[in-house]
Formats: structure tokens, C-alpha cells, sequence
């Protein structure tokens, strides 16, 4: 019988965290690296058939999506206040109301799809030398979307720069309070941003929303990332880089918890014996998903996915190579 070891919850706990967010895949990094170590760690990491680490995964899932709303629990009050008042009011005006909305729907298709699918993918793709496949194509996904953007949203991307430009003129000219010195005021300004790109996703359609939550359900596939393909098909639906990936941000911590609360009995009838390994990998997923949203919010403003298509391809490619040598 499969245990869990602190060592391997440590490694595990980070390691989902960090790559959930990360357009890199979660689920293909947990399936590639206890293949890529060997030995025990193959054994009790083992996605398809270790009952005790499907119970450590759900612990981690729960722990990133709390990591997610602490990061957004501003937005997500703007956003469920919406969700009501449009409910208790029978109609949608406000931005937060729409932007409700759209989360909503775009969850409805990955929803279904784990539900009657997810045991299938990860008995059949949790396979290592699948995974890694399967990494190489969301390489091949992430720099296809940074290479065929369309116009709309490299102009989304310029007049949002524009605007802050604007906005940074007057506050150096006026000394405006929101570019203040100081960390409060750092933070105001950022939440700021958070509304008014709120109100710019507001401005597309549910038809959009829904075809970019759609996106998600390739990420069923051990290898391709939840993150990466909807910012991707944000982007091919005109969102700037920028707006794809916060809405792929706040479309996560609704799937995440969802998978976790799902799964919670798997937490409780087969975590006997490993909940301090659950407890370690948990806060570690949670502190890693914290930093790497924090990160990446910042990062998307002015930079690409092409890196992380790049590595996915290289590390993808690579352990394609290593795993048939060593078989």
C-alpha cells in the first residue's frame, strides 16, 4: 500500500501551486515528475492509482483556491454583491452584474465535462509518456496564440498602455493621490486596474465567455494547462493579454474549489494516516498559488506566454524522450 512521504507532500504541495497558475499544467507536472524520479516516488504520486494521493490532491486543490479568493476577495465581493443584486432585481446593468454572469456560464461547460469525464482523462492521460505528449502540445498551443493574435486584442493591449500612460502624465503633473508613494497607495491604484478591467471584460458577450470556459475542458488532458488554454481563446476572442488572463484567473477559483468540494470524500475516507503530509503540501500549494498569481497579474501586463510554450515544448519533448529510453 502507497504512502506519502513529507518530503514528497513538500515537493508535491509547491509544485501544484505554482504550476496551476502557471500556464504549464498542474495535472502533467503531478503525473511527469514521480515517473521522471522513480522509485517510491512513482509509486506513491501515482495519479491513476494511488488512492492516497488522490485524497492529498484534493487537500492542494482546495488550499489554491483558497489562495485564489484571498488574492481577489475584493473582486469576488464586487462580483457575488452583483451576482444577488442582479438576481433580487430580475435584470443585468452593472459591470459586476454581467461579469457574474459570464463566470457562470463559463464554468457550466468545464463543469459538466470533469463530472463525466475526469475519471476517464486521468485513468487513460495519467499515464507519463501521455502527459508529456500532451505538455509538448500546450507549448505548441501557447506560442501558436502569441503567434496568431488577433488585431483586436494587440489593440486592446495598446490602449490599455495608453491609458495608464494618461492617467500616469496627470497624476506626475497633478500629483494625484493614486500614484502616491507609498504601499496603500500601491494598492489602491491596483485595485483600480482590477475594476476597470472588470468593466472592460463586461463589455464582451456571454458568447465569448462561454467559448473561452469551453477551452478549459482540454485541461482534463494531463499536459494542458486550465490557465494557458483559456488565455489563449480570450485572446482569439479579442481580450488584451492582460484582461485573458485575469478572467482566466477569477474562472479558476470556481473550478478549483468546485473539484476539491467534489472530491472531498476521497479526502476523508482514504486521508487516514497522511493528513500531516496533506496539511504540509496544503500550505505550501497555498503559498505557492499566492505568489504566482501575485506575479503573474503583474507579468501579463507587458510580457508573453511564449516562454512558458517554449518550456512546455522543451520539457514535453524531453521527457517524451527520457521515458521511452528508460522503459
Amino acid at each position: 500500500m502507497s504512502h506519502l512521504t513529507y518530503l514528497e507532500a513538500a515537493v508535491s504541495g509547491l509544485l501544484q501551486g505554482v504550476s496551476e497558475l502557471f500556464p504549464v499544467s498542474s495535472l502533467g507536472h503531478n503525473v511527469l515528475l514521480p515517473a521522471l524520479i522513480g522509485g517510491s516516488w512513482a509509486r506513491d504520486l501515482n495519479v491513476a492509482h494511488s488512492q492516497t494521493y488522490l485524497a492529498f490532491i484534493v487537500g492542494l486543490h482546495v488550499a489554491t483556491a483558497i489562495a485564489l479568493f484571498i488574492y481577489f476577495w475584493r473582486d469576488w465581493l464586487r462580483i457575488i454583491g452583483g451576482f444577488f443584486s442582479s438576481v433580487t432585481r430580475f435584470r443585468v446593468e452593472t459591470a459586476d452584474q454581467k461579469l457574474a454572469w459570464m463566470i457562470i456560464l463559463a464554468t457550466i461547460p468545464v463543469g459538466l465535462a470533469g463530472i463525466a469525464l475526469d475519471h476517464a482523462f486521468k485513468i487513460f492521460f495519467g499515464v507519463p509518456i501521455r502527459a508529456a505528449a500532451f505538455l509538448a502540445v500546450n507549448g505548441v498551443i501557447l506560442i501558436a496564440g502569441e503567434r496568431f493574435r488577433r488585431r483586436s486584442s494587440m489593440a486592446a493591449d495598446q490602449e490599455i498602455a495608453e491609458e495608464r500612460e494618461l492617467v500616469a502624465a496627470g497624476g506626475r503633473r497633478g500629483g494625484g493621490s493614486r500614484h502616491a508613494s507609498g504601499h496603500q497607495a500601491a494598492r489602491a491604484t491596483e485595485l483600480a486596474e482590477a475594476q476597470e478591467a472588470d468593466e472592460r471584460l463586461a463589455r464582451h458577450g456571454y458568447w465569448q465567455a462561454l467559448i473561452i470556459g469551453a477551452a478549459q475542458i482540454l485541461a482534463l488532458l494531463a499536459g494542458i494547462s486550465r490557465d494557458g488554454v483559456a488565455m489563449v481563446a480570450g485572446m482569439m476572442r479579442g481580450l488584451s493579454r492582460e484582461d485573458a488572463a485575469r478572467f482566466a484567473f477569477l474562472l479558476a477559483t470556481p473550478v478549483i474549489l468546485a473539484a476539491g468540494a467534489l472530491k472531498a470524500k476521497d479526502l476523508i475516507h482514504n486521508g487516514h494516516g497522511i493528513y500531516g503530509p496533506i496539511l504540509l503540501g496544503s500550505i505550501l500549494s497555498g503559498v505557492g498559488a499566492y505568489v504566482s498569481v501575485r506575479f503573474l497579474v503583474r507579468y501579463f501586463r507587458t510580457r508573453t506566454l511564449t516562454p512558458f510554450g517554449i518550456y512546455c515544448l522543451v520539457v514535453g519533448l524531453g521527457s517524451m524522450v527520457y521515458l521511452g529510453l528508460i522503459k
